[in-house]
């Protein structure tokens, strides 16, 4: 295995990174283009959430183990603890995304997104050189089920957390402004409607059918991908309280109070998990579709997609940019039951933009 090139942590990074949040050096609607993947570490089955540490390393869930890893540029692993009181879904439910506190320097809090015995929740765990500690749910309520559970968590640039949550096979709640199902959440980090939600609550966005990836641009625009039914998927620009159709709607349609996509893809070639914003494009990791997608951006417009590596590496889960440097990092999912791999199939890679 070759190492990644050593990268040096420098004052800015660390101040984005201590926010959780890292603008692209590069907004000029001008998009890298991805290079060849070099394979950091192998041996996985089902990485589905990837958050940065200050000092540039990674914390990585997989979903139906429930173990979080540490894992640096270099590839080194290490177990640092297992989540309690998850359960698998017999489906996408289990262990989720993950979350660095934009404080964590100080207070080491880390948080998950997960599904328990009795729903979806959001908790907060301590990570410290002892490893994961500290349980303490943060937000409960969310509706679970074999399928469509969403479960991206991140910290936005305003310092809030924001989940993603799927209607739970369940398409009315998508609509009901008072369930947390098919939306968009916004919260503080103790799990309080953040101030300027439209609706009182953690709702920000409504209308969606089963979102697992949110990003931000360099002017802080929030940016969707989103898993359709059986004719499209889609990426959306997110604005607060916005109804984004589904049920009603699955891509472009004409109907009145619905905010359309800004791009859309027949589901074979898409069924897109984690989105990432990298010098004036964003990337989706495409499941069904075994595909990066490349979408430039320029203002409140996506232009025309780019798929790279189709059918290269199988089911692709999670991209995130990698801070300080001009590259990604890409997990897959082929461990999975749609997959075509066995436990311990799945890598991350790395990806440089040149």
């Amino acid at each position: 295995m070759r190492s990644a090139r050593r990268f040096t942590l420098t004052a800015a990074t660390a101040t984005a990174l201590a926010t959780g949040f890292l603008l692209s050096t590069a907004d000029a609607g001008v998009a890298s283009e991805p290079g060849t993947p070099r394979t950091v570490s192998s041996g996985w089955s089902i990485p589905w959430g990837l958050s940065w540490l200050p000092d540039g390393s990674a914390l990585l869930t997989e979903r139906d183990s429930f173990e979080v890893y540490t894992l640096t540029q270099d590839g080194t692993k290490k177990r640092i603890g297992k989540v309690p009181d998850v359960v698998t879904t017999g489906g996408e439910g289990g262990l989720l995304s993950i979350a660095v506190s934009p404080s964590w320097k100080t207070d080491h809090y880390v948080y998950v997104m997960h599904s328990a015995p009795e729903g979806n929740r959001i908790a907060r765990m301590t990570f410290d050189d002892g490893g994961l500690s500290e349980y303490k749910v943060v937000v409960d309520g969310i509706r679970k089920n074999k399928y469509h559970n969403g479960g991206r968590i991140k910290f936005g640039p305003d310092g809030y957390l924001y989940a993603t949550t799927g209607e739970a096979q369940t398409p009315e709640l998508a609509q009901d402004t008072k369930s947390l199902n098919g939306k968009i959440l916004r919260l503080t980090p103790d799990g309080r409607p953040a101030p300027g939600n439209p609706f009182g609550n953690l709702v920000y966005s409504y209308g969606h059918r089963n979102p697992q990836g949110i990003t931000w641009d360099a002017q802080g625009r929030l940016w969707e991908g989103e898993l359709g039914d059986s004719k499209y998927d889609e990426l959306n620009l997110i604005e607060p309280g916005r109804n984004y159709g589904w049920p009603k709607c699955e891509g472009n349609c004409s109907t009145d109070g619905m905010t359309n996509p800004k791009r859309q893809w027949p589901v074979k070639e898409a069924s897109p998990s984690a989105v990432a914003y990298a010098d004036g494009a964003i990337y989706m990791a495409a499941l069904r579709g075994e595909r990066l997608w490349r979408i430039p951006v320029d203002g409140t417009n996506a232009g025309t997609p780019k798929a790279y590596y189709t059918n290269d590496y199988g089911r692709l889960r999670t991209v995130e940019s990698v801070p300080g440097r001009n590259a990604l990092w890409l997990t897959t999912t082929n461990a999975d039951s749609n997959g075509d791999g066995g436990p311990g199939s799945d890598r991350v890679f790395e990806i440089g933009l040149q």
